[in-house]
């Protein structure tokens, strides 16, 4: 007989962020607006349903602005570029639309303040991800990147009364705060943002998730394998001593995590649409589970506007 677990616990805030359905969105409209084809440079989020959605609807995934035709129109993604992608994007002249998460601008906008005030900048962040590739490519002769306090401790500085810091959105609140603690003993000039760069979609889906952990027996986070945020989730779950996996949807949960429990916890990452959530709850329904319930901690109603050529578009065609 298959596993019944007696409970599922929902985790609440889970899933989309006010930057992940500002993105979505925007691709949508983009292809109501102007019609297919609409290229999007690298994935909008990194959810693989959603990208598999939007390239159903006539959305194009390239890897670079390069790969796409002059005079189209592209999409960059809610991780933000660099600005030599947007000059790539003008030489060949492609119709712009930034879906940048307006938190991540922020991280940018920090980036160029502190350059041009001749500081060097330490970003805490994991390398190869898009949101640091385009951080770092705001003030590359100035920013430095830094993954662990070990790395800290090994940092070399041409003036350490000129440095700041300055943190990729979606990492470990925990961890994250280690580093700069080890930052601040290390260089006690040491500057930072006015306020903390972690978004708060994913410190609430931290907080949240670490309530669930104590109550649960298996913590099942949905997300994508390339998703930051998601893969923090199963790590702050598993610090807090529950078991924990990441899945990309209902099919990848395996017979022999459900032994012997008897409440599981559910959560998604924040490019995690709800949809899939609930076919994971369906599910354990099918399975003869009925309690069904959510554990409200945090409540959240930040709403981002699309971009203004988006809005301007849709005016023009009402």
């Amino acid at each position: 007989m298959p596993a019944t677990p007696d409970r599922i616990l929902l985790a609440a805030p889970r899933g989309y962020c006010a930057g992940v359905d500002r993105a979505v969105q925007t691709v949508e409209r983009a292809l109501e607006v102007y019609g297919p084809p609409v290229y999007v440079r690298k994935e909008i989020v990194h959810n693989r349903h959603v990208v598999e959605e939007l390239h159903a609807r006539g959305a194009i995934f390239v890897d670079s602005e390069t790969e796409i035709p002059p005079g189209s129109t592209v999409v960059f993604s809610a991780h933000g570029v660099a600005p030599t992608v947007h000059a790539n994007a003008q030489l060949r002249e492609l119709a712009t639309i930034d879906a940048t998460c307006p938190l991540v601008t922020k991280v940018h906008v920090e980036a160029r303040r502190f350059a041009a005030q001749g500081y060097t900048i330490v970003l805490i962040g994991h390398e190869g991800h898009e949101e640091v590739e385009g951080t770092m490519g705001e003030a590359p002769g100035s920013i430095v990147l830094v993954q662990s306090e070990a790395e800290v401790d090994e940092l070399q500085v041409a003036d350490e009364h000129k440095i700041a810091y300055i943190s990729q959105t979606t990492l470990s609140v925990d961890e994250t705060q280690s580093i700069i603690d080890r930052l601040r003993h290390r260089f006690p000039q040491i500057v930072g943002p006015r306020t903390d760069d972690i978004c708060y979609a994913t410190t609430n889906r931290q907080a949240a998730v670490k309530q669930l952990a104590v109550n649960c027996d298996l913590v099942l986070v949905i997300g994508s394998r390339n998703s930051s945020n998601s893969n923090r989730l199963v790590e702050v779950a598993r610090e807090c001593g529950t078991v924990s996996y990441l899945i990309d949807n209902e099919s990848e949960v395996r017979e022999e995590w459900l032994q012997g429990k008897s409440v599981v916890g559910i959560t998604s990452g924040a490019s995690a649409p709800e949809g899939l959530v609930q076919r994971l709850v369906e599910f354990f329904r099918a399975r003869g589970t009925v309690d069904v319930s959510e554990l409200d901690v945090i409540k959240e109603d930040v709403r981002f506007m699309l971009p203004k050529v988006i809005r301007r578009a849709i005016t023009a065609g009402a």
